[in-house]
């Protein structure tokens, strides 16, 4: 591979690298506010009187956490996949399998990415019930992961393309 391309592609890598570790502790604590926001509603409707803007919130963390954890699991190659046919080609013929997977998932992610942003649109004059949030902010996730996850697809291609892989089986599930 050309010297070039190389550091390009661990520039990319790193880049990802740094996405993932920004959005890991985002996911941990939205995770310690659910937890904290559904012992709240419990204890205050068994103690005292229910606290009504618990399970509002407790729906938007969980809405936000999977679809950051998606991007997570994605990075890792942890979302499920059924892969015997492709894994059953030899060498080039598993590659062009890799990349068209690779092609189609882009093209359905930057489909979501358009889709979620327009349904951001249409829902930024609605507001939440209890907390009066604009509902943009809570639909911004689903645009947001999916271009994260688009770009760690290109990244993958761009391995395909220079002759490495793209596998995330070699690093660390962190």
């Amino acid at each position: 591979m050309h010297p070039h391309a190389s550091s390009l592609l661990g520039l990319l890598r790193r880049s990802e690298r740094v996405v993932d570790a920004a959005i890991a502790p985002v996911v941990f604590t939205a995770m310690a506010a659910l937890i904290a926001v559904i012992t709240l509603q419990v204890v205050s409707r068994v103690f005292f009187t229910a606290v009504g803007w618990t399970e509002e919130v407790a729906r938007f963390l969980l809405v936000w956490i999977t679809f950051l954890a998606a991007t997570l699991a994605f990075r890792r190659g942890r979302h499920i996949a059924v892969t015997f046919v492709v894994d059953a080609l030899p060498g080039l013929p598993r590659r062009l399998a890799h990349l068209a997977a690779l092609l189609v998932m882009v093209g359905f992610l930057a489909a979501l990415v358009v889709i979620g942003y327009e349904y951001m649109q249409v829902q930024s004059f609605q507001k939440s019930a209890s907390l009066r949030l604009s509902m943009t902010w809570v639909y911004a996730v689903m645009p947001l992961a999916a271009a994260i996850m688009a770009w760690y697809a290109l990244v993958d291609i761009i391995a395909l393309v220079l002759g490495e892989s793209p596998s995330r089986a070699e690093e660390p599930a962190a």
